[in-house]
């Protein structure tokens, strides 16, 4: 961790980020541009239409293969010192990959084939593609399910564990916990689902998106065909119509998925803090951690409270980007390239908070003697139950009747028992199965529902 980090991502949180770092860092961005000029070039190779690109033999392919594959930090810092001269991050990376080849007599002869037809963005918008679904599939997807795993466990161990609703903040039918976080896997699968599935776009198709220097050197070559053939090698979905730039519609798209679930996961948290807060959840004691610099009895819900203000950043860079990076003045300016560089930044802050989530969900442990005695002081809860029996059977007035017994009171078991009691004209079986419940029993089907029945 360096104490003179400019941003918490790379100083405090650093081990949290670690994982993406590889991927959207600088260094991250220039391997994945190498991968991209080294795929193009052998893609041109292998185009039977462009005779001066000879078919690559098995040496010269491993070697290219190496060049990309085997990229390390050493050769970013190479690509730059030469950028530090070009002042261009992408022309860097061309003369960097010439360089290697110049190296290398069977491919010497094709250097002048590298980043051919090629703008910039040809580049850069496969780039961060790939660097888009490397993100999601092999850091952020994992952790978001570990997080997943651990509301599974705790949705089956509470199913059954009656709790008080708290709708507008006052008491409500009641629910168990186990159905309260089943509500939350629901919306998380939702969210995860459309992630997982946004397909990740890319074009490479020249200066304004129209093929127009790969048709004049090689007309004969069917150009789509090749583009699409390269761009689907990658991994990725070939968009056939756009200006010098892919419209980023896509990133748009992912983002806001990811906002949605960044604020799902704000709803969680709060609502997990207000329930740690009512002592519904205990939390455990970590030796040697410390809750107030005055206050010793303090165990605070940091963790809940860590996730739900990374969330919040993650959720307005989000926002950010999906409300800009569509919108590009005529063929292309500027204005989207030093956005996408803060990319990783928004992921950075998930992560750190599905990493704040992972430490902080195993601490909590439900407390069901408080649960209990919350649920044994609003025995008023019960008059929906009540009003409702009435209801079927007939009686007069059954809502205005439990209304004026419990609106805004505080009723406890003998009031309601009395109540209902007096009710001669509901049937025997309906009046005793109304004084044999109680605010705990009256769950519905709470528990099937948060066992996914």
């Amino acid at each position: 961790m360096s104490l003179v980090a400019l941003s918490p991502l790379d100083g405090r949180y650093q081990r949290a980020t670690a994982p993406l770092a590889p991927i959207f860092s600088e260094y991250g961005l220039i391997r994945a541009r190498v991968a991209v000029e080294i795929g193009w070039l052998k893609a041109l190779a292998a185009e039977p239409g462009i005779p001066e690109v000879p078919a690559l033999d098995a040496v010269s392919v491993a070697t290219l293969d190496a060049l990309s594959g085997d990229f390390s930090p050493a050769d970013g810092e190479a690509v730059k010192q030469i950028e530090r001269t070009t002042a261009h991050d992408v022309k860097a990376v061309e003369y960097w990959i010439k360089q290697r080849l110049d190296a290398d007599p069977a491919l010497a002869q094709q250097r002048e084939f590298v980043h051919f037809a090629c703008t910039s963005e040809d580049i850069n918008n496969l780039a961060y593609a790939l660097m888009l679904r490397d993100g999601r599939e092999q850091v952020l997807l994992p952790a978001l399910d570990r997080i997943t795993a651990l509301l599974e466990a705790l949705a089956e161990a509470t199913a059954a564990l009656p709790m008080l609703s708290r709708t507008h903040g006052q008491t409500a039918s009641p629910t168990t916990l186990g159905k309260e976080i089943r509500n939350v896997l629901a919306r998380i699968a939702r969210q995860r689902a459309q992630i997982a599935a946004q397909p990740i776009l890319g074009k490479i198709n020249g200066a304004v998106g129209n093929y127009n220097a790969h048709v004049v050197a090689y007309p004969e070559v069917d150009w789509p065909a090749l583009s699409r053939r390269f761009v689907e090698s990658l991994g990725l979905a070939w968009n056939p119509l756009t200006t010098q730039i892919e419209p980023h519609d896509y990133i748009a798209e992912l983002c806001d998925a990811w906002r949605r679930l960044a604020v799902i996961l704000i709803d969680f948290c709060r609502d997990t803090w207000g329930y740690v807060s009512l002592g519904y959840f205990k939390q455990a004691r970590i030796a040697g951690e410390v809750g107030s610099s005055t206050m010793p009895h303090k165990v605070n819900p940091i963790d809940f409270e860590n996730a739900e203000g990374n969330l919040g950043l993650a959720a307005a860079l989000f926002g950010h980007f999906a409300e800009k990076l569509p919108i590009s003045r005529w063929q292309r300016d500027l204005t989207d390239s030093t956005v996408l560089r803060s990319l990783g930044s928004a992921f950075g802050y998930v992560l750190i908070a599905l990493s704040s989530l992972e430490r902080g969900l195993p601490k909590l442990s439900a407390n069901p003697e408080r649960l209990a005695a919350d649920l044994d002081a609003a025995w008023e809860v019960l008059a929906e139950a009540v009003q409702t029996v009435m209801r079927r059977h007939g009686l007069p007035e059954p809502y205005e009747r439990l209304k004026a017994l419990t609106r805004g009171e505080k009723i406890d078991a003998e009031a309601m028992r009395r109540f209902v009691e007096g009710l001669d004209d509901l049937p025997a079986d309906a009046r005793e199965r109304l004084l044999a419940l109680t605010p705990a029993g009256y769950t519905g089907l709470a528990a099937a529902l948060a066992r996914g029945a």
